[in-house]
């Protein structure tokens, strides 16, 4: 069984995936919430129907200090409808602080093409999230 991270954004969510043995993490999608969430959970519904997930790790924005902002409320509001949908799943939530960043250094130093960066970031920033839980559940 596999395990899913989301890096849930105002625009965009991004999507990775562990292999079947869960030892390394892929980004998987970006996908483009247009203001719905509909959009998010039928693509996810897509994705449940190709791979075996048994978790769901949903990167929590907190602040610096470590406390929650109202980007953490807004993610809270997307969790409660996973766990509605997908009740049969293992939700978890994991501190996101500065992955974005970590993703934006990690495209620098690829040199990624800026125009392309946008499309990508968040992908890159759950890959980060779900390798923390990886590596925080060994």
């Amino acid at each position: 069984m596999r395990k899913l991270g989301i890096d849930y954004g105002d625009a965009r969510v991004g999507v990775a995936i562990t292999d079947p043995l869960n030892i390394t993490v892929q980004g998987l999608e970006t996908i483009q919430r247009k203001g719905s969430d509909k959009i998010v959970l039928k693509r996810l519904d897509e994705i449940f129907s190709e791979y075996e997930i048994d978790t769901i790790v949903v990167g929590m924005p907190l602040n610096l200090k470590g406390e929650k902002t109202v980007r953490a409320e807004v993610t809270e509001q997307f969790i409660h409808k996973l766990k509605c949908k997908y009740n049969k799943i293992k939700i978890e939530t994991i501190d996101e602080r500065l992955t974005t960043v970590a993703a934006h250094k990690t495209m620098n130093f690829l040199d990624v093409n800026k125009n392309k960066k946008r499309d990508i970031v968040d992908t890159i920033s759950a890959v980060y999230i779900l390798e923390t839980y990886i590596n925080k559940n060994k």
